[in-house]
């Protein structure tokens, strides 16, 4: 058995994620908790509704969570790692509140919080930390005493989820008929969001055309493409396209969508793609029907050769990323100086989120930031 870590001062890791329906019943209400406030009609949501009744009302994302715990926790006991790993989610159970409140009853007071989000941006990051200030508040009108809670930082180029994400693209590529194969085109994805919160995504100097969520997103594609390169020997063209926009058609989102880009590289010659989504963490219901359900039919309609590349899920080089930076993040605690394990050209991402990132259309409260009411 290693020699145990020491994450001084934490004392538990909290998992949260967006969660989702395990079952038809759960659909709708699972959604009006996604759309509280936006005043969306219950027909609506049923409409919506339709890419989980496809798949029996279940959405494959809190499995993916449990097979994720269950790697950490094994992860952790194998490199001594004496920390407790509790799961919360925003939209469903197990919900946030209720997780953070056992926490508190098990005596936890320095926790950490994973977020199944690799990149900056408001509903990647500062949603979940408003969430976080949510929960507290709760806790604090209870009389419960409040832990002290710190996010992990933006994983998006630590090796451990980057590699993974190599090994997807290369698979789906030699899965190709190797007629199409050297010429196939790589279509990096991402969730479109926006253009007003990628330009102010990231801390305040970074802001830009697309923010730090355009950035990080080219810099991760940039790095698997060039070790796809250099494992193949072809230097394969790829491009960063967008998937599952949600919001109005009079307000502009990050462009080109999935479907869009394959019906142009189809009318440009391309003879094959694989579709590589680089910015989800498991193959949940985003993953499942935007690109293998909706993109696949269009490329099947082009008859146009598409392959998925896998997403890092639960991967064991991405728990034991998970470790590092929980080992990282409670070293610079302790006051210790260490450097940090970054891929690509932008370095390690913040500890701790600056006051203006990320922002939100009305301010509101949040946790583990530099604007935390509850430092």
């Amino acid at each position: 058995m290693p020699d145990a870590l020491d994450v001084t001062p934490y004392d538990a890791l909290l998992l949260l994620s967006f969660g989702g329906p395990e079952g038809p019943d759960d659909v709708v209400p699972f959604l009006e908790n996604v759309t509280r406030g936006r005043g969306i009609p219950k027909e609506r949501l049923k409409e919506v509704g339709q890419h989980y009744f496809l798949f029996g009302g279940v959405s494959p994302i809190n499995e993916q969570n449990r097979a994720l715990l269950d790697a950490l926790r094994k992860d952790f006991a194998g490199h001594g790692l004496d920390l407790p790993v509790y799961w919360g989610n925003r939209n469903w159970a197990p919900y946030l509140t209720d997780t953070l409140r056992d926490m508190v009853r098990d005596g936890r007071r320095r926790v950490l919080v994973l977020a199944t989000s690799a990149y900056a941006s408001y509903s990647g990051c500062r949603q979940y930390r408003e969430n976080l200030a949510d929960a507290l508040a709760t806790l604090e009108g209870e009389g419960l005493e409040l832990p002290r809670i710190d996010k992990l930082r933006h994983y998006f180029n630590h090796p451990g989820f980057v590699e993974p994400m190599i090994d997807g693209v290369v698979e789906a590529l030699a899965d190709l008929p190797e007629d199409v194969r050297s010429g196939a085109h790589i279509a990096f994805t991402t969730h479109s969001i926006p253009t007003s919160a990628a330009d102010t995504s990231g801390p305040v100097p970074d802001h830009g055309d697309g923010g730090a969520y355009v950035r990080q997103h080219l810099d991760v594609a940039r790095l698997i493409a060039d070790a796809v390169r250099e494992r193949t020997g072809v230097d394969h063209p790829w491009q960063l396209v967008y998937q599952s926009r949600s919001g109005a058609p009079h307000i502009p989102w990050l462009e080109p969508d999935i479907c869009d880009h394959l019906e142009e590289r189809h009318a440009a010659g391309v003879p094959a793609v694989v579709m590589a989504p680089i910015g989800f963490v498991s193959d949940h219901m985003e993953v499942l029907y935007d690109l293998d359900t909706e993109a696949t039919a269009k490329a099947a309609e082009l008859g146009l050769p598409v392959r998925r590349s896998a997403t890092v899920g639960a991967d064991p080089r991405f728990a034991a990323a998970i470790r590092e930076l929980i080992a990282e993040r409670a070293a610079v605690e302790r006051g210790q100086r260490i450097t940090p394990c970054a891929l690509g050209s932008l370095g390690a991402s913040h500890d701790v989120c600056p006051v203006g990132c990320c922002p939100a259309r009305t301010a509101r409260p949040a946790a583990a930031g530099a604007d935390s009411p509850y430092a």
